[in-house]
């Protein structure tokens, strides 16, 4: 990664720039706050912020594999509803800030489930605190935030995960482990192909008057970011085309996507990243692009070139599909070419297959043996890292925070509209002078500190 200093940013400057005179909370560490005793082999008291939708699933996963649903946050109510039914004895809370300074003696771990726009602010908050912290995908909005939450895991030194599940699953496993005893030869290419958006994007921003409505905090549901109007535009769904909320097509599904390949060719930071898109608009993702990232040989491989393509484009049909077969076979995906073969798999890495249906059928009967070891999934995974067991295979500082950095730089290629270039061994952007500063490290609005 980049030095701090070389994007202006580290987690202390972070904190200070979202701290007015007057304004905000303050975090209280936890050698303040206490211990609650409890040995780390009981069950964890879990404490939920963003309870609805995907967040609906986390708290239910965690419930799943045991863990005590503590405390849930989230400032819709109707969003909420299923969680606080599914749990009545859970504390309630809106403001995750209250939570954690009133009950934060109390809580074991913390699990992220809102809009990419909070993910850091809280992220921060729950490591200062030295609680284990999990954060659904993408890491955090901004390649800035990312960098600061990766910094605070390691200054933390709690369990962490980031919810790409994909990296838990049998499939992810099964790839490396074909790859590397040479079911495809020598990788060459990857390509990833995605349906998404399938939300509103390549908009401007609306300009009719709306009130919020009752069972929705629209301040805090816009955290830390400038203050707007409300807008059905923007929530409850629909706000991850929304730069100030939300990272498109590609922060939706690279972190799921990408991962396998990520982890099994140790890409690391590219040298080069250059896109291209329908129509830019100011606040929102265009409606299709197409980036290539450009990652450097290593020692163990030669240079990889790995193309995403969203808004239903699709990479060209290989030789080994027939004229008359469906392609792509689903409508996200990804596509390992090799010099000895293809693999293709969905967005998690499942259904692995080689596109040769002999060599594949032979894999299948002739399998290479199982050197990774396998999971009883995500949560479980989570679960047993807070508890001081094997480390979450998609911890913020071993694998997250970099694979979510990898993958935002798409995101700065498309919206500057020119290709970046990067030092791939320290991070630096070379032409970064003519990116906009926000869209690295975003502004924060006053009353939000972490």
């Amino acid at each position: 990664m980049a030095s701090r200093e070389e994007w202006g940013l580290s987690r202390r400057s972070f904190v200070r720039a979202t701290a007015t005179a007057g304004a905000g909370f303050s975090i209280v560490p936890a050698h303040v706050l206490g211990r609650t005793g409890r040995p780390p082999s009981d069950t964890l008291n879990v404490a939920h912020i963003g309870v609805g939708g995907m967040g609906g699933a986390d708290v239910a996963g965690m419930a799943d594999v045991g863990e005590n649903i503590y405390a849930l946050c989230d400032v819709d109510e109707n969003q909420a509803a299923r969680s606080w039914g599914a749990h009545p004895s859970a504390k309630r809370y809106r403001d995750f800030r209250v939570m954690l300074e009133e009950d934060g003696a109390n809580i074991d771990a913390v699990v992220i489930s809102t809009p990419d726009h909070t993910h850091a602010v809280a992220g921060l908050m729950a490591l200062s605190m030295g609680k284990p912290t999990r954060i659904q995908k993408p890491l955090a909005r901004t390649i800035g935030e990312v960098r600061a939450l990766t910094a605070a895991a390691a200054e933390a030194g709690v369990a962490t995960q980031m919810g790409n599940q994909g990296h838990a699953m049998e499939g992810t496993r099964r790839m490396r482990e074909w790859y590397e005893a040479g079911a495809i030869g020598t990788i060459e290419r990857v390509e990833y192909w995605t349906n998404r958006p399938i939300w509103p994007q390549a908009i401007h921003r609306p300009t009719e008057a709306h009130h919020a409505p009752p069972w929705l905090d629209w301040d805090l549901w816009l955290g830390p970011v400038a203050d707007r109007p409300y807008h059905p535009a923007y929530a409850p769904f629909n706000w991850r085309g929304w730069w100030d909320f939300g990272t498109g097509a590609l922060g939706d599904i690279a972190c799921h996507a990408m991962d396998a390949a990520f982890w099994t060719f140790g890409l690391g930071r590219p040298a080069r990243v250059t896109a291209e898109s329908t129509t830019l608009f100011p606040e929102t993702a265009p409606a299709a692009s197409r980036i290539e990232y450009d990652f450097p040989a290593r020692e163990d491989r030669p240079p990889i070139r790995a193309v995403w393509r969203d808004g239903n484009l699709s990479p060209p049909r290989p030789d080994e599909v027939a004229d008359d077969a469906r392609w792509p076979a689903d409508s996200s995906g990804q596509l390992w070419i090799g010099s000895d073969g293809k693999m293709l798999a969905g967005i998690y890495g499942e259904n692995p297959r080689l596109l040769d249906p002999e060599r594949d059928a032979d894999l299948r009967a002739n399998p290479p043996a199982e050197t990774y070891p396998r999971t009883d999934g995500v949560y479980a995974e989570f679960a047993e890292a807070c508890k001081g067991g094997t480390p979450a295979g998609s911890s913020f500082v071993e694998h997250a925070g970099p694979l979510t950095e990898m993958a935002l730089l798409g995101n700065l290629a498309v919206r500057s509209g020119r290709a970046i270039e990067l030092d791939p061994e320290s991070g630096a952007i070379v032409n970064g002078g003519r990116i906009p500063t926000e869209y690295v490290d975003p502004p924060i609005r006053s009353g939000w500190t972490a």
